[in-house]
């Protein structure tokens, strides 16, 4: 499988450049990309867990999240 592209455009001259990325290059966007996508996981689960113990609190109250906000407000 081929490296990802860089490109590169000077402002000044109107030159745009392609190139492959060299392996290191290629190797380092991949660490990057899973670190990022082990944030969002992350960040995704801790949502989830939440909104689940908000609802888990809802039930052992019994009321309702609008109930709970009449309570709040």
């Amino acid at each position: 499988m081929s490296n990802e592209n860089i490109y590169t455009y000077d402002h000044e001259s109107g030159l745009e450049t392609v190139r492959e990325m060299t392996d290191a290059e290629q190797a380092i966007r991949n660490a990057e990309v899973a670190e990022a996508e082990a944030v969002m996981a992350a960040e995704q689960a801790a949502i989830v867990k939440a909104e689940a113990d908000k609802a888990a609190l809802l039930a052992k109250l019994g009321i309702t999240a609008d109930e709970a906000k009449l309570l709040l407000s």
